[in-house]
């Protein structure tokens, strides 16, 4: 992990189109402000988990369907 030290109004790089800047420090919170272009999807880890979580739920529910619906191909 790449750990970096930024103060107020100064930003981190990564690559050529995004850019993130420490916007603010509230005791044990800062405020980042992200520019990036929109189709990159940006999210609070613990959403982005979430996510991720009831993407895999549903590949699964649908693997589930496949498989009953192969079944009932194979029995015809």
């Amino acid at each position: 992990m790449l750990v970096l030290t930024r103060k107020k109004n100064e930003s981190i790089q990564i690559g050529e189109d995004i850019e993130i800047k420490v916007l603010g420090v509230e005791g044990d919170q800062i405020k980042l402000g992200i520019h990036a272009p929109k189709s990159i999807d940006i999210h609070r880890k613990e959403i982005y988990e979430a996510i991720q979580k009831e993407n895999n739920k549903a590949a699964s529910v649908s693997l589930d369907i496949l498989e009953v619906l192969q079944k009932n191909n194979h029995t015809k």
